[in-house]
């Protein structure tokens, strides 16, 4: 329900204050932000997920495509003296990305590591090999 708004902000926002401690259950603009550095070897990819865990995060790679998905599942609950909840909120939700890394890159090719909410990806160079042309003629009866 859309809340009527002066000067640009919500009449119930400082009473409710919906802000969470993290932005992945905020819908913040920094979830799964990412940067891809061009290396002598390869490509270094780092990702911020703020708020995930590490056994949240699965990376996979299929036809050429690595996903990167993670998934999170928050629950905020505040009581006062007595025990009553002044408010519970819950959130649960998940996202990925994919990039096009090459046919010729394997698993084991790619090495990933996750620190302090920051996934990092080193993906390396693979040549491209040339297609060969492959001549096929129709034989001609005659």
């Amino acid at each position: 329900m859309l809340m009527p708004s002066i000067f640009g902000e919500n009449l119930l926002d400082d009473f409710f204050d919906f802000s969470f401690d993290n932005n992945f259950a905020a819908g913040g603009s920094d979830l799964m932000r990412t940067d891809i550095k061009d290396t002598e070897n390869g490509y270094e990819v780092t990702m911020n997920l703020p708020g995930v865990k590490k056994e949240d995060v699965k990376a996979e790679l299929k036809d050429g495509y690595l996903t990167i998905s993670a998934s999170a599942n928050n629950s905020k609950d505040e009581k006062d003296d007595s025990g009553r909840y002044i408010r519970r909120e819950r959130y649960s939700g998940s996202c990925s990305r994919s990039f096009y890394v090459g046919d010729q890159v394997t698993e084991a090719d790619i090495k990933a590591k996750f620190e302090n909410g920051t996934l990092t990806l080193l993906v390396p160079k693979m040549e491209e090999k040339p297609a060969v042309e492959n001549k096929k003629y129709i034989a001609i009866e005659g």
